[in-house]
Formats: C-alpha cells, structure tokens, sequence
C-alpha cells in the first residue's frame, strides 16, 4: 500500500499534514505525535519581525468551531529560524514554512531568509492585510494576489504553495491566477471571517470585533471550494477546514485534494494527526486501494 504523495517534487510519506497555527513549529505536541510520522508539518505564520497579535480576548468557542484573532502573533524570522527550523531538524518530516506580512517586501524579506535552511516547502498566507492597498487582505484582490505571487516565486528558492483566503466570490478564479503566476501548489481554505455578539453584555465577544471561524462547520464550504479549484488549476490542492477523522480527510482527497492538513482538531485531540493517517490506511487496506492517488479527485 503506496500512501506517499508528491507535491512540486516533495515527496510526503503520506497526505496528512498540520495545519498552520494549530501545531506550533510541533514543540509543544512532540511528546504526544510522533512527528515523524506525519506527511509534513507546517509551521505557525513567521514574520520578517515580531508580531505581538491582537488584544484578547481573541479566542471565542462556537457551534460546530471557534473563532480566532491572534493575528499571528510569532517572534520573527530570526528566532524563528534559530528555535523553531532547528528543533525541526530532529524529525524525519517534511517542514513547510507559513510566511506572513504586511507587504510585499516583507513576504518577499522571510522567504529570503528561508532560501538556505532546512524549509522544504513555503506557505504563502495571503489572508494577511495588505497595509499599503487599505488593510485588504492580498488573497481578496486577484490583481494584488497576482502580484505577490509573481513576486515570491521570483525569489523562492523552494516551492511555493499560495494559501487562498475562502472569503471570495470565485475560489476558481483565485486557483488559476496562482497557477498562471508559477506558483507550485495551492492550499485551502484559510478561515472564513465571522463575529459573536455576548448578548448579556452587549458587546463582541472578541476584541477584535471579528475573527476567523474554523472548526467542523466549515467543512462542507472547504470541500466544496476545492472541488471547484481542483476542476479549475492543475497544480496540487492541499485541502483543510474542519477534518477531525479519516472520513472527513477522505472527503478532501474525493474532491480533488493531494493531500489535507488537520487544524482545529489538534486543539481537542493532539492525536488528530495519527488517528486520521491510520483511518486512510485502513479505509485502503479495507476496500482495496493500492496507491492514495487512486482517490484523488475521484468523485469526478
């Protein structure tokens, strides 16, 4: 049974990875997951400098999910590398690094950083707001999304996964301008924008006034949006939003998906991961299923 997938000539030992901002840099779970275990581990947001995040409170628990506006709090690329790529160095697993900023320049200025280290692939989260266009996000505007894609391949020196933000009217669209620009690979969905009102207190729940909603009930938007881009680019899709089990993974792979990566679920269950990779294989082993890539895309 060949669970092994490739993504812009990565080879994982299986589909599953972590989703960013749900895992740390792996620290804080590596006395729970075997991490070498996983497919790849992708990493928390890293700046070109620290980002203190939002005031709290910032966390809301919601029907079927949660909210959050941590606005990617991280200590910069400097420790970054030195802390988090080194402790990483200890795994046999493939590391995928988040990056984030405020600016092309910044985004351009991590991935620079990265070009020598043991990165194996670069996540690029284009949900961030683009400071210099009015605060919006750059995966918002196919024009801006064009434009830092362009840009970040030209610099890259390894493959370039663009993160697309769900928040548009055609995710297809989005998909495409990523893979017209050169990017490697795309990854979806990143957090749909959601408010909680405390309605004793009559205010918002978070500081923030709004925040990313995650969890199990944006599952059937993130299958949905990457059974329409996978029918759109050919590049690899890695699909999230709400996988708790091997099931919901499954769901992914059908639509189109390469490879998913688990998130939210790691807050309840650190074992996420595991139970989800061991769910595929024995959905293969029990109907058959020789290679993973037999699935993908196969609902048509």
């Amino acid at each position: 049974m060949d669970m092994s997938v490739n993504i812009a000539g990565v080879r994982l030992k299986n589909p599953v990875m972590t989703a960013s901002g749900t895992f740390g840099s792996g620290m804080e779970y590596s006395e729970f997951v075997d991490i070498s275990k996983l497919g790849a581990i992708v990493t928390k947001g890293v700046s070109l400098t620290p980002w203190s995040g939002n005031p709290t409170p910032r966390i809301a628990e919601t029907y079927g999910g949660m909210l959050n506006a941590i606005g990617l709090q991280n200590p910069g690329i400097d420790t970054f590398i030195e802390r988090d790529l080194e402790f990483l160095k200890g795994y046999d697993t493939k590391v995928i690094v988040n990056v984030c900023g405020k600016s092309i320049e910044e985004y351009v200025g991590v991935v620079e950083r990265l070009a020598d280290t043991n990165a194996d692939m670069l996540e690029i989260n284009v949900s961030c707001p683009n400071v210099k266009e009015g605060a919006i996000a750059f995966g918002q505007d196919p024009k801006a999304l064009e434009k830092i894609t362009k840009e970040i391949v030209k610099k890259a020196k390894q493959p370039v996964i663009m993160k697309l933000s769900p928040n548009v009217t055609d995710i297809a669209l989005m998909a495409k301008v990523c893979e017209d620009c050169g990017a490697d690979a795309v990854s979806m969905i990143n957090t749909i924008t959601g408010m909680k009102i405390d309605v004793n207190r009559r205010t918002f729940v978070l500081a923030n006034r709004t925040g990313g909603l995650s969890g199990p009930a944006i599952r059937p938007v993130a299958v949905r949006m990457v059974y329409q881009a996978a029918h759109a680019v050919k590049i690899p899709i890695i699909g999230m939003g709400g996988i708790t089990c091997a099931e919901d993974a499954l769901e992914f792979i059908m639509a189109g998906a390469a490879a998913v990566a688990v998130g939210a679920a790691n807050f309840t269950d650190p074992f996420a991961t595991q139970k989800v990779i061991s769910g595929i294989e024995e959905y293969m082993d029990n109907n058959g299923i020789d290679n993973i890539g037999e699935l993908v895309g196969c609902v048509g």
